[in-house]
């Protein structure tokens, strides 16, 4: 069997928030209306160090109010206790370990959204490749370096899969890996790599 190891997007692919709040994009807001310029890679550096909101508002320039920083973090906590599994979620993680496959996850995020979505799983990933702990976002190499690596297996012989183009499918393909879109929307199947449910990972996985 050629592949060792499927990584998985969290958001949007593994999980969803039923009550979006995105306090870090408020958080960006609010400084722009204090009078800091948005910036185009925010959401990067915000995402590619281990920071809370309050380590984040003082690496962006620190003009919000005790107020309002509260007000965020309430928002935060909502969020994440709005964190479902999707019903396809569970029973692929656990027919992947029971085939020997080793499972990761692979994901773009703040820093507090890694260990509350550890604790919905029915099986542990043998790695996280976050992004605030791998220095690095999807699609940089680097993120998929560190995947690669924290599962000691050659990129040829990752399987990718998320919910967005070019950070799981295009950006792991650049790399050498198998990537594969996931697009719980679509009415049919829409290529080559493209996935309508995880429940297809399975097959996927014997075929490559």
């Amino acid at each position: 069997m050629a592949i060792k190891a499927v990584a998985f997007d969290v958001f949007g692919t593994l999980v969803r928030i039923e009550r979006p709040a995105r306090p870090f994009r408020k958080l960006v807001r609010l400084l722009s209306q204090a009078g800091r310029p948005r910036q185009s890679d925010d959401g990067a550096r915000a995402m590619s160090s281990p920071l809370d909101l309050r380590q984040a508002a003082r690496l962006f320039g620190g003009m919000v109010g005790e107020n309002e920083l509260r007000a965020l973090e309430a928002d935060l906590r909502d969020e994440i206790q709005s964190i479902k599994l999707f019903e396809d979620a569970a029973p692929t993680l656990a027919a992947l370990k029971d085939k020997g496959i080793k499972v990761a996850l692979c994901s773009n995020l703040a820093a507090p959204y890694g260990p509350p979505v550890l604790t919905l799983l029915p099986v542990q990933p043998e790695f996280c490749a976050w992004s605030y702990e791998a220095g690095a976002v999807k699609p940089q190499p680097a993120i998929y370096q560190y995947l690669c690596d924290g599962l000691a297996c050659q990129p040829h012989e990752v399987l990718m899969v998320g919910d967005t183009p070019d950070a799981d499918m295009a950006g792991p393909r650049e790399f050498g890996m198998h990537g594969y879109h996931l697009d719980r929307r679509a009415t049919q199947a829409q290529g080559n790599g493209s996935l309508q449910s995880l429940g297809e990972v399975l097959r996927l996985v014997e075929r490559l």
